[in-house]
Formats: C-alpha cells, structure tokens, sequence
C-alpha cells in the first residue's frame, strides 16, 4: 500500500491590462504576484531539481494568467516593475542610516536582483517556458481551468455559457502547452453536478472538490476525502482535505499568522512620505504596496518589532516539522482504517506564498526537502496517483454542490452587491446562443465577406461575455476598496458585447469592432462557434 500526499496551487489574476495609462493599479496585480510568487516559486522549485531532491507539485495557472503571461506589453510592464521596486529598494538601502532599515533593504534588493536575472537572462520574460520545463522533467503537473475563472455552476442556466468556458480554457491551456490537460481545476472549487458530464465530453479524467462535496453526498464512502470517486460520467473526482489545508491558511490558526513572520500591512508604501515616495508611484500618486516591509507580525499595542529573518527561519523549521509529522500520523491513521492507498489533497491559492505569506515558498521548499527523507510517505500529483492505482476500482459518487467560498456555497457571489451579474449574463448568453443558431443554420445564404462579419462579431462577443463572467468581479464587489473597479469592468464587458451584437448587421462598423478587439488582446483565434448549442 501507498501514503500519499498532494500540494495543489490554484494561480489565478484576471485579464488586467491598461496600456492607456503608464501606470495601473490593477495592472500591478499581475506584476506582484510575477515577483512576489511565481519567481520565487520558480528559483525555488529549479533548486531542488537541480540537487535531486525528488518533489511533485500540482499547479493550475489560470488561462486569463497564462494570457498575460505570453502579452509583450505586459511583460515588459512586469519588468518595469521589477526596476521601479529595485530603484525603491537602493533609495531605501541610501535612507537606511536613518530609518535603521538598511540591512533588510540590502536583503531585498539581493533578492530582486536575483528574480530579475532569473526573469530577463535565464526565461527570456518566459515564465510559460519556465513551468514546461519542471511539467517536462515530472516534477509538476499542470492543469486546465475555466477560460476567464467563470463561477461555473452560477452559469449552467445556460449551459452553452459553461461549455464555452471549459473549451476556451482547454484551447488555451493546449496552445501553451502543447497537449491536452488530464486534470481541470474549477475555479473557486465551485462544483454542480452537470459540471461532470461537461467535463468528461470535453476529454477531462479529473478534476478537486471541496471535501464536503463528496462527504455529504448520498452515496458518500466512509473513505472520503482520502480516496477518489468517480462519478456516473466515468469523471474521478478528488476532494479537498480541509483539515490539512487550514494548517497552512487557517486566518486565525494557520502558520502565517505567527508572529514572527513578516507582517504583510506594514509596507514602505502606505508609510513612507508621498513626497519621497513620488517617483515609485508614478503619475497615479495613489499609495500601494511595495513589497518592501520591515516589521514582523509581532505587536505590543501600537508598537511593532522589526523583522527578523532568523526567527522567521526558525518558525518555518517548527511548521515544516509540525506539517510533515501530521500528515505522516494523518496517513498513517488512514491505513490503519483500511483506506487503501489514501491521498491527502491540499489545494491553495498561490499567491498564499511568497506575497501574502512572504516565507511561504521557504515553507514549501523546507517540505519537499524533509519528505524526501522519509520512507513512510510521499508527495504526488492527482495524475499520478491514478496512473498508478488505475486497476483499482473507484468507489462511485456523485458530488454534491459546493464550493470553497465563505459558507462552502455561492453566498459569495449571491449578494445584495453582485448578484445583478448573473441575470445580465444570462441574457446576453441566450441572445448569443440564438444568433450562433440561425447563423450556422443560414451560413450557406450570406455572402463571404458578410459571414466573416458575423464570424467576428461571434467571436468578440464571445470573449467580452466570457471576460464579464470572471468570478473576481463579483467577488470584489463586497469588498469596497475595489468595489468600483469590478463593477466597472463587469459593465464594461456587457456594453462591449451590446455594441458588437448591434454592429454585427453592419458591415461598415468596423472601427467598434477594432476598439474592442484592441482594447482586449487575448483569445484572439477563439472559433466562432466556441458557443455553440449544447447536445
């Protein structure tokens, strides 16, 4: 029998790009979590590879991310970036004599430099090229993902909006990949139960629940989460250990919350003067993070102490210790219940490490190096736990809704603030589901230059109603520091859609078919008939 245990990322930004202005807020997103998470992820994982050190990670990187990824212009932002918080940092190592931040400002312009490196000399700004390389050598395996992160079951009204999501997200995944994906990671973790026979006709074997998608179901085994089902589609699903994941993300107990850790809010950005903080910020001389921070977690009423890399060293050792020897007892505890070859899946956000848990990524290389040493259990991916076990037979399930959101549901994105989204989009797909109809039922009776016409309104409307579907925009419409932004891009998305759907009759519109192609430079070459009716 084997013990297995899985680390799963979910890396997700959505489409942000403002090529209109020099400096974008939102557009730093992408740039952040470029510096902050993926490098960082990268070097460290390139590391181990290099010193034989055997690890296996999952990584999901969202099709909207893998888009940004490949754009020039925002690869070129992202190293702008890189520079503008370089120069920063040698301003605050000059300024160290007087705020006594100097030696952690040295330690981070050392680093910076590094990724930098990393970044323009070893992947050429290729971060695409960066992941195949560890997919290629087995290290990671990489999945596919709903094209715009589209909460998925809030969309089965119409099913053809579903059906549009998952290809476009497998189309994209293919052309950065070169393959087909096996695995699919719903965004959110948001499951329906129709979502199964969606992603099995669409060539996907696997995909993670929540746990409570497969305990709380009718069949439930005694066994879940810790084993796969497969549901009547023939799809195998894998479900989610709570337990183990909230040792890492846990607000209140998980292991970034200790104090000795670096603490995220506390950020040259929101303290330094704005007057020497000028040029960082540009033309917006809005105050933002920089990703320079100099206290730990560690508060005594108003007062802070300065960050310590030698404590935090110390803590990561005692939770890489603590995770490693509970998910050893975990498993071991399984086997003597008569799970056959149990698996403990722990999904997270990716941005958890390396930006808002700055020694994340330490975390997990301390992980992988001290489960290398231990004979009584091993890390792998859900794709290779069932290339392994493929002549087991899997218990049958049929998960029930669910997702990973506040409640284990859809409240999230349900509310009093967002739930107009659904009934806008849910009009606007008929309408596209109606028209993509009739025109392939009449193709034969227009002439060629107007049938392209239509092709191209098709297949803009298509992405400006995928791009409205991005669950963070509902998502961030409770949260009122960005409240604005989502609500505006959501409108955004629809009038775009409005506009080509009324210039779709005339040939002559041409000009509003260049600004929102223009405006929106990703899934260029989607099909035209991506949203076409379902079975």
């Amino acid at each position: 029998m084997s013990r297995n245990c899985s680390i799963v990322l979910h890396a997700h930004i959505p489409w942000v790009r403002h090529p209109e202005v020099p400096h974008c807020l939102e557009e730093d997103w992408l740039h952040s979590a470029v510096v902050e998470t993926h490098l960082p992820l990268l070097e460290m994982l390139f590391r181990l590879r290099s010193e034989g050190v055997p690890f296996k990670l999952t990584l999901n990187l969202s099709p909207t991310l893998l888009a940004m990824f490949r754009d020039k212009l925002l690869r070129r932002r992202t190293l702008s970036y890189l520079d503008r918080t370089l120069r920063l940092c040698r301003d605050e190592v000059q300024r160290g004599d007087i705020t006594g931040f100097g030696h952690l400002a040295g330690i981070y312009e050392e680093r910076l430099l590094r990724f930098r490196s990393l970044f323009v000399d070893q992947w050429q700004g290729d971060l695409i090229r960066a992941y195949t390389d560890l997919r290629d050598s087995g290290h990671i395996e990489l999945t596919a993902s709903a094209a715009t992160h589209g909460l998925l079951p809030l969309l089965m009204r119409v099913p053809e909006t579903v059906q549009a999501q998952v290809r476009a997200g497998i189309r994209q995944y293919v052309q950065c990949f070169g393959r087909m994906p096996r695995g699919f990671w719903l965004p959110e973790c948001a499951y329906a139960p129709a979502l199964s026979q969606v992603l099995k006709h669409e060539g996907i074997d696997w995909t993670i629940v929540e746990e409570h998608a497969l305990t709380t179901a009718p069949q439930a085994s005694e066994f879940f989460p810790f084993t796969p089902g497969m549901t009547p589609d023939g799809l195998m699903v894998f479900g989610r250990d709570q337990a183990s994941s909230s040792e890492v993300w846990n607000a209140d107990e998980g292991f970034p919350g200790d104090d000795r850790y670096r603490d995220f809010m506390r950020d040259v950005g929101l303290e330094a003067p704005m007057e020497y903080l000028s040029d960082y910020l540009g033309e917006s001389g809005q105050r933002q993070f920089t990703g320079l921070k100099y206290f730990r977690a560690y508060r005594e009423g108003d007062k802070s102490e300065i960050y310590d890399p030698v404590l935090a060293e110390r803590a990561l050792e005692e939770h890489a210790v603590r995770f490693i020897s509970s998910r050893g007892a975990q498993l071991g505890g399984l086997e003597g219940e008569g799970v056959e070859n149990p698996i403990v899946i722990c999904a997270f956000d990716a941005d958890l490490f390396g930006h808002w848990w700055y020694e994340g990524t330490g975390f997990l290389e301390k992980v992988f190096r001290k489960a290398a040493k231990r004979a009584d259990f091993a890390f792998t991916t859900p794709g290779a736990y069932l290339a392994e076990n493929q002549e087991r037979t899997l218990p049958a399930i049929s998960p029930v809704s669910s997702s990973w959101g506040e409640g284990g549901y859809f409240e999230t994105w349900t509310s009093s603030e967002n739930n107009w989204v659904y009934l806008e989009i849910q009009r606007r797909s008929e309408q596209l589901v109606r028209y993509v109809r009739i025109f392939e039922e009449n193709k034969e009776i227009y002439t060629e230059e107007n049938a392209a016409h239509r092709e191209r309104c098709i297949r803009l409307m298509t992405k400006e109603l995928l791009l409205a579907q991005s669950s963070d925009w509902g998502f961030l419409m409770k949260n009122e520091p960005s409240r604005e932004y989502a609500v505006k891009r959501t409108r955004q998305h629809l009038d775009n859609f409005d506009r080509i759907w009324a210039a779709s009759t005339n040939e002559d519109a041409t000009s509003i078919l260049d600004d929102v192609e223009q405006a929106n430079p990703m899934f260029t070459d989607l099909p035209w008939n991506i949203y076409e009716p379902c079975a």
